[in-house]
């Protein structure tokens, strides 16, 4: 998964640079070549990131950095970089075994941990009562924080009733201030709403234009249970970096295509997590809240949808 990532960076970079003199403009006019390079005011962009209010009244920033696959010294540089350009909210999980490079590059970056939105998940081997309050203690000694902003049972499998139960004594405990799930889908959060006393904040979900996730969507909407997608790129998968649709609204707007998709998840109320290495798409990603997608553009965009999965090795 590691070298795919890599691979789709570097796709991401070669279109960048070819795609019909897309890249030159979209990464550079919103603030300027010496602020890719460097220069790029945090203290900014930590307060352009707008929020949006769990069910529990808790903010949540509408544009996060995910942590999947970056592990080690590169995981470490990498939540460093993405806090120092603006980042605030960062995802990570037990099973991504980065949680202590994660809690390294909160340390190193300085910043004041309640400026911090901290995800991490719970995984299925420790699904049940007793094994959810020693992962998350685990996770948290990992992360070298005494709470977590957001944990999340990161499936839908084992003893999920036991999980939540922890999780709400942990949530009462003030040592979480917002619990929820992910890859959960409509019935299976039906049927924690049964026993639940305290209702999910949010379901993190593959979601991306080529699995727009509809159905879920207005489920999620109705419930007000917080829509946040994971992999907001794909992966890369499907081509989505040079796809021509894509592509077309990006020069429409002078914007990159990953911009174009982190800009549609916005304006559908949906949180994203983008995951780089790169420090350069890391501003970019940020670089969404200065422009609006029309209505012929969403049109546009919602012929790609597949409906269909592009991770079925994760289902």
């Amino acid at each position: 998964m590691e070298k795919q990532h890599q691979h789709n960076e570097i796709n991401r970079r070669g279109f960048l640079k070819a795609g019909a003199g897309l890249a030159a403009t979209a990464l550079f006019v919103p603030f300027g070549a010496a602020k890719v390079f460097g220069a790029f005011n945090a203290a900014n962009a930590k307060t352009s990131i707008p929020t949006v209010k769990l069910n529990n009244g808790l903010p949540m920033p509408m544009l996060g950095f995910g942590t999947n696959t970056l592990n080690g010294e590169v995981g470490e540089r990498s939540v460093f970089d993405a806090i120092s350009v603006g980042y605030r909210s960062i995802d990570t999980a037990h099973v991504y075994g980065n949680e202590g490079a994660v809690g390294a590059a909160i340390k190193r970056s300085g910043i004041d941990r309640k400026e911090l939105f901290v995800t991490s998940k719970l995984w299925v081997d420790f699904a049940g009562y007793e094994g959810t309050k020693k992962a998350f203690q685990t996770s948290i000694d990992k992360l070298g924080t005494d709470y977590l902003d957001l944990y999340l049972i990161h499936r839908p499998r084992g003893d999920v009733k036991g999980s939540w139960l922890a999780m709400e004594e942990l949530y009462n405990a003030g040592k979480i201030k917002a619990i929820g799930v992910s890859n959960f889908e409509p019935r299976q959060l039906a049927e924690m709403m049964i026993y639940a006393k305290i209702k999910p904040a949010v379901n993190q979900i593959e979601t991306h234009v080529f699995f727009q996730g509809h159905n879920l969507y207005d489920v999620l909407k109705k419930e007000a249970v917080q829509h946040e997608a994971w992999s907001p790129f794909a992966a890369g998968r499907n081509g989505i970096f040079s796809n021509p649709v894509l592509a077309e609204i990006g020069k429409k707007h002078n914007k990159s295509i990953a911009q174009v998709c982190l800009r549609w998840h916005y304006q559908r109320g949906v949180v994203a997590i983008p995951r780089s290495q790169n420090k350069a798409h890391m501003i970019e990603n940020l670089q969404i809240f200065d422009f609006k997608l029309d209505k012929k553009d969403l049109q546009a965009i919602a012929t790609l949808d597949l409906n269909k999965t592009q991770f079925p090795e994760w289902s």
